[in-house]
């Protein structure tokens, strides 16, 4: 069957292309000709499926999945900063008044501090690293999330008084702000298209990997060392510790290399990432890379756009909405409560050992994050991440209405449940969320967008964390269980907004992206639409047969 496709010539600052074609009869010489006007070329290996990709370019894979590891540290801190309030030793360290019973508390005010503190080094990271990754390249930024990790790690263990823990938090949050924003781009840069999406599903897995182990360490020492709040301070050394010897041993980016010039340091990037594999053009690589990046660059010239705040503008700025959208919207349907004040949370409401509960709904997402990771292309990121969101949405909803039911078991049990189904979607919006900040946006302003979509959820993050801990605390609003009526209400339009704002992305190029959203094609229409590289494919394989 013919088809014919026709798009308006646009003016201004927009970028379109008047065609009007039939796919059945375009020449090779014409498809590739029109291929590299969008700055795309086949690579030689768009027809490999995952697992023959995986096999083949053992390597580039390897390093892009040690690379994504980085996400246990920074699981792992999020749960201590969580977690570790509600130590008795940590309390009495820390508490700056006293309950009804003349026992030392944290004031909410205190908690609130430290909650707020660390999204705002988040911010500080996502809003300054950017320009550092564009100008030095991914693996300076990569030894400067080293420096603040371990500096965070020495202040959490001098700290004796609330302010200094504050210090500590705030050198936690830039340095985990630094690695969500360059890791999930390095990721980006160096995995295989065909593998790209698994991958980025594997940072999410280690995060929750991280999470997993800081509860477990938690649960084990209040029973051995109920006051020892020390102990596990100290065992982050060992996740900064290998950190570092991965980041000394992983390559730099050719994607930025090639972007800014820096051909040699690509060529000899390339040669590192897919050693071994049997005919493997290095220059040819390197000139795919350079086709898009000099696209790219003409477009925006075209455009007027080439500066960094081009990300708020046009084309761009859509990109930038699509890539912070899933992962802001996790702010607004429940993300605050369930993690940075899960365990407080579960104490106050009185489910049940707090430790325990956050333990079986952490195993529960780790289940998840490996299920997320299977079906990562096959069902696609799109799907993952919608009906992850809605999940969530659903579960405070249903956690609302139990407030108003009278309390035993079988509604704490329920409410258990609750928390179950909300991780496990939270894990799907978390790993789709992390990944798409870094896909969604061209290669030219990858670091600015990733950036941009980090800083905007650490803001709303500062917000909701003034608000949650005065909401919970049973001295003070006491909200309790209510608080999901909340999270419904401000969350029910940030739902809707991703079933109309998110794209598939499964298996698409960086160029194939840019021709998608250059062309403005509708998000729930992407995973339909022939691209210009697909169109050569099917060419070729046309006149194979």
């Amino acid at each position: 069957m013919n088809r014919t496709e026709t798009t308006q010539e646009k003016t201004g600052n927009e970028i379109g292309h008047a065609e009007s074609r039939t796919d059945d009869v375009m020449q090779p010489k014409d498809a590739v000709q029109d291929a590299a006007a969008r700055g795309q070329a086949l690579t030689g290996y768009e027809t490999l499926t995952a697992w023959q990709t995986a096999k083949k370019f053992k390597w580039c894979t390897f390093f892009a999945v040690i690379a994504a590891f980085s996400a246990a540290t920074d699981g792992y801190q999020i749960a201590l900063n969580s977690g570790i309030i509600v130590n008795p030793g940590f309390v009495e360290q820390f508490a700056t008044d006293t309950n009804a019973k003349g026992k030392p508390v944290l004031a909410s005010n205190v908690i609130a501090a430290w909650g707020t503190i660390l999204p705002v080094g988040q911010f500080i990271a996502s809003s300054s690293l950017p320009f550092i990754s564009a100008r030095f390249g991914r693996k300076v930024a990569m030894y400067i999330t080293v420096i603040f990790l371990a500096a965070s790690v020495i202040a959490e263990s001098l700290a004796r008084k609330w302010p200094h823990w504050l210090v500590a938090k705030l050198l936690a949050g830039i340095g985990t702000g630094c690695m969500q924003v360059n890791m999930t781009t390095y990721v980006t840069e160096i995995s295989p298209t065909r593998l790209r999406g698994r991958i980025l599903m594997t940072y999410n897995l280690w995060w929750t990997v991280g999470q997993l182990f800081t509860y477990i360490a938690l649960e084990v020492l209040s029973h051995q060392h109920p006051k020892s709040w020390l102990i596990p301070v100290y065992t982050q050394w060992t996740h900064v510790g290998l950190m570092a010897i991965i980041y000394f041993f992983l390559p730099e980016s050719p994607a930025w290399a090639v972007a800014t010039g820096h051909m040699n340091r690509a060529r000899k990037s390339l040669t590192s990432l897919y050693r071994g594999v049997e005919g493997f053009d290095v220059e040819h690589q390197l000139q795919v890379l350079k086709l898009l990046a000099d696209h790219e660059a003409e477009v925006a010239a075209l455009q007027l756009q080439e500066r960094w705040w081009a990300i708020f503008k046009g084309v761009d700025g859509f990109r930038t909405l699509v890539a912070l959208w899933t992962l802001c919207s996790q702010q607004f349907i429940g993300l605050t409560l369930f993690t940075s004040y899960g365990t407080y949370f579960f104490q106050q409401a009185e489910l049940g050992n707090p430790f325990q509960i956050k333990c079986i709904t952490i195993g529960v997402k780790l289940v998840a994050a490996v299920c997320v990771v299977y079906v990562a292309d096959s069902v696609g990121r799109r799907m993952i991440s919608c009906s992850g969101a809605t999940t969530m949405w659903l579960s405070c909803l249903i956690i609302g209405i139990l407030s108003v039911v009278p309390r035993n078991k079988a509604v704490n049990a329920v409410c258990i449940m609750l928390a179950v189904f909300w991780n496990m979607g939270l894990t799907m919006t978390g790993a789709t969320g992390w990944g798409f900040i870094a896909e969604m946006s061209s290669q030219r302003l990858r670091h600015y967008t990733s950036g941009a979509a980090a800083a905007i959820n650490a803001v709303t993050n500062i917000g909701m964390n003034q608000l949650i801990p005065h909401m919970i605390n049973a001295n003070e609003w006491n909200w309790g269980l209510k608080t999901g009526f909340l999270y419904a209400g401000i969350g029910c339009p940030v739902v809707v907004g991703i079933w109309l704002l998110i794209p598939e992305t499964a298996g698409r190029s960086a160029a194939e992206l840019d021709e998608l959203f250059e062309r403005k094609i509708k998000p729930w229409r992407f995973h339909k639409t022939e691209t210009a590289t697909q169109r050569i494919v099917a060419i070729n394989a046309a006149q194979e047969t």
